[in-house]
């Protein structure tokens, strides 16, 4: 495909914006659209527009889909559909599930080809995308000049795999983003600067994503900042923040891992984690990096709880449970669920003999509005305990609603 030959990029979001830049200014003839009437940010004449998607692509050889999810790609496809020629090619970079890029296949058959990308912004403007394709072998030759211009090419067998591929990969992401977060906020508690944290992070494992996004991170501790989503265009992953436009947003992370969960039928982490990250949907990813850490409200049950067990005084755990609560595991080879009462008459206001070598750790705090879970691990002599928690906001205070618990083997 060659430079007299026309393209109709379909969605100018960030992304599609760029990829129409991108190949204008490869010498080719581009032609967009985007369902909100304008474009991310646009204001050069790089490329041709229209407000009507049936004229972008009356006369393509070739229709790029840049768009945010496959209800999207349905619904711009539907509009189309009369419109494309026998012979037109159609790409679609967008994000979608497995089982809608297979169902876009079916529909298009022999003139489709299945393309999710890694990369952002700054990857298209390089040509450095990474594009995870599938196509009839005929069609991909066609379409073979515009592709590797957006960077490099790798095949992959069907629309399905190539679907879920570029879910993984952003899992990957969302992790990185997520274990970001977790070393500044144990950076911030430890009392160590920012910028210092950041220097350090930069030279390990994380330093790519550190540098990528330390323009969104900052020099001190972030607080919430909600970022309001009305009027940005929804084609494609576009977002602003603290003064940074946003390559990549949580909102379409958050939904890319949200289709992968869906995917899977497997439980994923991460998309509890992003849900609420500072900044609003429209922020980069980077946002979800910097958020807070637990608020001490929360923790404060958990820490009654811990002084409950250092000193054997039961009136810290009436600090820390709500009054109805059951304490539930497996004692002695027998299920039990204590009332709270019960749970108490185990402790004599006095330590351990041997709590000088005890220990207890806070691992994982999830709070989801007014509910939070939690993990702790105990180490009480010879037995290791995992403790699981539900904890409630009532009366503006956080208590633990129930335990349940885990003894593990003695240790050998």
């Amino acid at each position: 495909m060659t430079s007299q030959h026309t393209i109709a990029v379909l969605g100018l979001g960030r992304m599609g914006e760029a990829v129409a830049t991108r190949l204008t200014a490869q010498g080719m003839h581009v032609v967009g659209w985007t369902r909100t009437g304008r474009a991310a940010g646009r204001t050069s004449g790089a490329f041709d527009t229209t407000g009507d998607p049936n004229e972008a692509v009356a006369k393509a050889d070739l229709v790029l889909l840049a768009l945010f999810d496959g209800p999207a790609c349905r619904q711009v496809l539907d509009t189309v559909q009369d419109s494309l020629r026998a012979d037109t090619v159609v790409v679609n970079l967008s994000t979608v599930g497995p089982a809608e890029a297979s169902e876009l296949a079916r529909r298009l058959g022999v003139a489709y080809i299945h393309a999710p990308v890694l990369g952002s912004v700054p990857a298209v403007t390089a040509g450095a995308l990474h594009l995870l394709t599938t196509a009839d072998p005929s069609t991909f030759d066609r379409a073979r000049p515009v592709l590797e211009a957006l960077g490099t090419v790798r095949r992959v067998d069907d629309p399905a795999s190539a679907a879920a591929l570029k879910l993984i990969a952003n899992s990957g992401l969302a992790g990185s983003v997520l274990a970001l977060r977790d070393s500044l906020q144990q950076a911030d508690a430890l009392g160590l600067s920012r910028t210092q944290a950041l220097d350090i992070l930069e030279l390990g494992h994380l330093g790519g994503l550190v540098t990528r996004k330390r323009s969104f991170l900052g020099s001190e501790p972030a607080t919430d900042t909600t970022v309001t989503t009305a009027d940005l265009p929804t084609d494609s992953t576009v977002g602003f923040t603290v003064g940074f436009t946003a390559d990549f947003t949580i909102e379409a992370l958050s939904k890319d891992m949200n289709l992968l969960a869906a995917a899977s039928d497997t439980p994923l982490r991460c998309v509890s984690g992003l849900a609420d990250a500072p900044g609003g949907p429209a922020a980069d990813i980077a946002m979800a990096a910097a958020a807070p850490p637990v608020a001490d409200a929360v923790l404060a049950p958990l820490r009654a709880y811990i002084r409950g067990h250092a000193t054997g005084d039961p009136g810290h755990f009436r600090v820390a449970f709500l009054p109805t609560a059951h304490i539930e595991g497996v004692r002695d080879g027998v299920f039990v669920s204590w009332p709270l009462d019960e749970y108490l008459a185990l402790f004599h206001g006095r330590p351990a003999p041997d709590e000088a070598i005890r220990s207890r750790r806070i691992d994982t705090v999830d709070v989801h509005g007014s509910v939070a879970t939690a993990t702790m691990t105990l180490r009480h002599g010879a037995d290791t305990f995992t403790d699981v928690f539900l904890l409630v906001r009532a009366d503006d205070r956080w208590r633990i609603a129930n335990k349940a618990y885990h003894r593990h083997p003695p240790r050998s």
